[in-house]
């Protein structure tokens, strides 16, 4: 029964050509048997000719089949290895654009590696000196100036441009010092400046900022720093309009002698133009006026509004201190 099952799966497999070649070949079987029962030899005879035939012309055809299977095995061979060696070709070809840009990045990165490794160093060594230069003028802040109370921190300006300012108003001795701008470098120059009969007016656009300095004024008892409030006005130098102080506020300040003219409003060296603009007539002879960068020789009697100023002294910083040329005469006050 199982084998019964068996070939009956079997059977059930084969396809209609071959079920047919099986049907003919056994009733070729069975004519024969019939045949040799009943005496036909002949008729026997002629059916194993048809069925040798038969069997014959099966093997040619299976023969034809297999040998069609068989080049179409080495064609898809040939396909497969030459899309094989294609595709091999292209990721040598891969690797090696690969490989040569890998080399470059590793060349390229080498050299920016040895660059930044250069210039870390020399880098370095400048912020060093810098800073060793920052912590020495510091250090000769404190020598010169013993304070009362906590000096500000977070300036806009260095030790060694405080340093500058504080040397500038401590060899000089102004009767009369007019600062553009307020803020912790006024409690410096404040410092260096008390003692004997002398004033400090400190000229703010900024009324925060000027309530912040009078409170660090009387902190530190610097009674005789003046904080004055000029807003911000439009002021004409030499036919162009440019925003300053408010000249109103500056009413009665005469025979100053020294300027500090930092710049708050418009950068060096545009604010000495409105500056020595309002003020130049009222500096007095040997006047000392504090800039952050030397105007050039050419421009600066244009910016000096006609007074000559030289350049006398290059300061610790960014400070440079100029003076005026020549008396003013009565006519220019």
């Amino acid at each position: 029964m199982r084998r019964a099952l068996r070939y009956a799966k079997r059977l059930s497999g084969l396809s209609v050509r071959q079920l047919a070649g099986l049907l003919g070949g056994g009733l070729i079987c069975a004519g024969v048997a019939v045949a040799a029962m009943t005496g036909q030899a002949a008729v026997a005879t002629c059916l194993l000719a048809l069925l040798l035939t038969g069997a014959v012309a099966g093997v040619v055809f299976l023969s034809r089949r297999i040998a069609g299977v068989h080049r179409a095995t080495q064609d898809s061979v040939r396909d497969l290895r030459l899309v094989v060696e294609q595709v091999q070709r292209r990721v040598l070809a891969s690797v090696e654009r690969e490989r040569l840009a890998a080399g470059d990045r590793h060349l390229e990165l080498t050299e920016a590696l040895a660059r930044t490794e250069r210039l870390t160093g020399r880098g370095a060594e400048l912020l060093l000196r810098e800073q060793s230069r920052e912590i020495e003028a510091l250090v000769q802040l404190f020598q010169r100036v013993t304070p009362r109370a906590p000096m500000p921190a977070g300036a806009a300006l260095q030790p060694t441009d405080l340093l500058g300012l504080v040397h500038v108003g401590a060899s000089r001795k102004p009767g009369l010092t007019v600062a553009l701008g307020s803020g912790p470098s006024t409690i410096w120059l404040g410092y260096a400046l008390e003692g004997g009969d002398r004033r400090l007016i400190a000229v703010e656009h900024d009324e925060a900022r000027a309530e912040a300095t009078r409170a660090m004024l009387t902190a530190h008892g610097l009674t005789f720093v003046e904080v004055r409030h000029a807003p911000l006005a439009e002021l004409r130098v030499d036919g162009k309009p440019v925003d300053w102080y408010d000249v109103d506020a500056l009413d009665g300040l005469q025979d100053i002698e020294m300027l500090v003219v930092d710049g708050t409003i418009a950068p060096a060296p545009d604010a000495l133009a409105p500056a020595l603009h309002v003020l130049g007539r009222r500096l007095a002879q040997g006047a000392a006026v504090v800039v952050d960068e030397v105007p050039a020789p050419s421009v600066a009697p244009r910016q000096g509004g006609g007074f000559p100023l030289t350049a006398q002294q290059r300061l610790a910083g960014r400070w440079t201190t100029l003076t005026y040329a020549t008396a003013i005469s009565a006519a220019h006050r």
